[in-house]
């Protein structure tokens, strides 16, 4: 290929064979209904990244344990590479309370933005989402096309190889939801599942490749199956290497990293200083149109808690990203964790300080206490007067003596 974009192997034999495999940088979506192999296509991916000796950075829905099993019935250890850091899985929540949302849309936008944050922080080489149905149910189908074309073109300008996966659309409107996705990447796989059993094989049906930019080639169609240790195979596909000795061909390409083992990480808001601003004004904004609250809460830690050993600062970042709700977002700046609490009132204000409060470590209740008694917190509530992010932000950063911080122990829920 020319002009840099080159052709690669997806994984899957009848994009290789076909389209001669996937385009550097290019976007992908995968359509299908439940159990239709959707994520086993997935897997299949992210092991050809791992065979590029390049990473991979997967989101998925599902809980880590049943992601592990999933990869575990291609005879493949996806443990081995999360610990290796060539493959990062980051555990997506569901928008469970999106229908109480001010702005819904609003809220699906910060899913999908979402999806950029964590690519800048790992630097994958393939993005796989597994699975976008949940993220993409807006309201406004112009303001979801803006939304995912702008995060496409922002992940392929890194040269990121991206896949998302979505549910066989049922109504009109999913339709037009998944047509306006189809549209706007690269080319689009569709898993059609059959009922009946075909020639002793169950769980078969017809995948189909569909391009939108490129692969000149055209569409192509193939039935398919689902195999133990091999996933989805297809009509006349060779017969594979061993698992044993693909397993052992990948580990001797892989990149290695001296990190420790990583953990499942979960999807949220925690950006650096120059995106928490930009945040931080667009909802300033918003309220000077709308109305809708928002507060800026600082969390100091004593360091004599550290001393003590009561509790470090990491330990209190952890603890209060887990409290926050997913529309919030959260920033350290220096040693303090800010929080912006975003459609803010007492009652969610409440809820989120009873969750730091069940959630920091305590042996007895005298631990318990202490650790509350170090911990402090100022409250910035916006204002008519307050039109930009420095007048919120640079008080704490400067750590200015008028702020009115609070032990988290003394604060009446």
């Amino acid at each position: 290929m020319t002009n840099g974009v080159k052709l690669i192997k997806s994984g899957f034999s009848l994009i290789d064979r076909k389209w001669s495999g996937i385009y550097k940088g290019g976007g992908y979506l995968i359509v299908g209904p439940r159990k239709s192999g959707r994520t086993l296509l997935s897997l299949k991916f992210a092991i050809e990244t791992l065979k590029q000796a390049e990473r991979c950075l997967f989101f998925t829905t599902m809980r880590p344990k049943d992601l592990m099993i999933q990869a575990a019935s291609l005879n493949f250890d996806l443990q081995k590479y999360m610990n290796s850091n060539s493959i990062i899985v980051v555990r997506v929540s569901p928008p469970n309370d999106v229908y109480d949302a001010y702005d819904p849309d609003q809220y699906m936008i910060d899913y999908i933005n979402d999806i950029i944050t964590v690519s800048n922080q790992y630097e994958p080489d393939r993005l796989i989402f597994d699975e976008l149905t949940p993220y993409i149910g807006f309201k406004r189908l112009d303001l979801l096309e803006d939304v995912f074309t702008n995060m496409l073109e922002t992940i392929e300008n890194k040269n990121i190889t991206s896949f998302f996966v979505v549910g066989e659309p049922a109504t009109e409107k999913s339709k037009t939801v998944v047509s306006i996705l189809s549209d706007n990447v690269t080319g689009t796989i569709y898993l059609e599942k059959s009922d009946k059993k075909k020639d002793d094989k169950y769980n078969s049906g017809t995948v189909v490749l569909s391009p939108n930019v490129g692969h000149t080639e055209g569409q192509f169609t193939s039935e398919y199956w689902i195999e133990p240790q091999k996933g989805i195979v297809i009509e006349g596909e060779v017969e594979e290497e061993s698992a044993e000795e693909s397993q052992h061909e990948e580990a001797e390409t892989l990149k290695t990293d001296e990190t420790p083992p990583p953990e499942v990480s979960e999807l949220v808001n925690i950006y650096n200083i120059d995106d928490f601003r930009l945040i931080l004004n667009n909802q300033i904004a918003l309220y000077q149109t709308t109305g809708q609250r928002l507060n800026l809460l600082s969390f100091k830690l004593d360091q004599i808690a550290q001393v003590k050993g009561l509790l470090s600062i990491g330990q209190l970042k952890k603890i209060i990203s887990l409290s926050i709700q997913k529309r919030d977002k959260l920033c350290m700046i220096g040693e303090k964790v800010v929080v912006l609490l975003v459609r803010s009132s007492k009652e969610s204000m409440n809820k989120m300080l009873s969750k730091i409060k069940a959630n920091l470590p305590s042996y007895t209740v005298d631990d318990l206490g202490s650790s509350m008694n170090y911990i402090s917190i100022a409250d910035l509530e916006i204002n008519d007067s307050i039109d930009n992010s420095e007048k919120l932000i640079d008080p704490i950063i400067n750590d200015q003596k008028n702020l009115d911080y609070k032990s988290l122990d003394e604060i009446v829920l």
